[in-house]
């Protein structure tokens, strides 16, 4: 049985996600407003992934035989000052993902919930490639800067993403 404690921060933690989804799925939007296919695509494939992390925590909640507690998203943001700072935002939201893990991953060594504590290294295992990948495709927009070619050849590499 997960304990109370656990349950009320794994819910928070789906809700953070769902929030991620819904961000990364505006972004996407951004980028098709833009005609930039490929950056859209890539934010795509990036709002499955969130989704399907709430899910992956939706279904250990219920089999640890909690209760899923969903609550309200705000609105994401919708335009951003340049494909940079989009880029920006999505890193600097895995920055507090990432950090939103650990701190679940020290509640549950507290709690001394060892089955949370190993569905949760998952989580701090793909955030160390989220993380990676958000921080490269700012480096690399920096790197190009508004070289219209550099753009559209970036945007054409983001649209390989399975």
């Amino acid at each position: 049985m997960i304990k109370s404690k656990i349950q009320k921060a794994l819910n928070k933690q789906v809700n953070v996600e769902f929030s991620a989804f819904y961000s990364y799925l505006s972004m996407a939007a951004f980028f098709e407003s833009r005609y930039m296919s490929g950056a859209a695509r890539w934010f795509k494939a990036q709002s499955h992934e969130e989704f399907n992390h709430a899910m992956k925590l939706n279904a250990y909640i219920m089999a640890r035989g909690g209760k899923i507690i969903l609550t309200a998203i705000e609105a994401p943001q919708t335009q951003w000052d340049s494909c940079l700072s989009a880029f920006e935002d999505a890193y600097a939201q895995e920055l507090k993902v990432s950090a939103r893990i650990n701190d679940l991953m020290d509640l549950a060594k507290n709690e001394r919930d060892h089955a949370t504590e190993m569905m949760l290294q998952w989580f701090v295992t793909e955030q160390v490639e989220e993380e990676d990948s958000a921080k490269s495709n700012v480096e690399k927009f920096r790197f190009i800067k508004n070289a219209v070619e550099g753009i559209v050849v970036f945007d054409h590499e983001l649209g390989e993403r399975k």
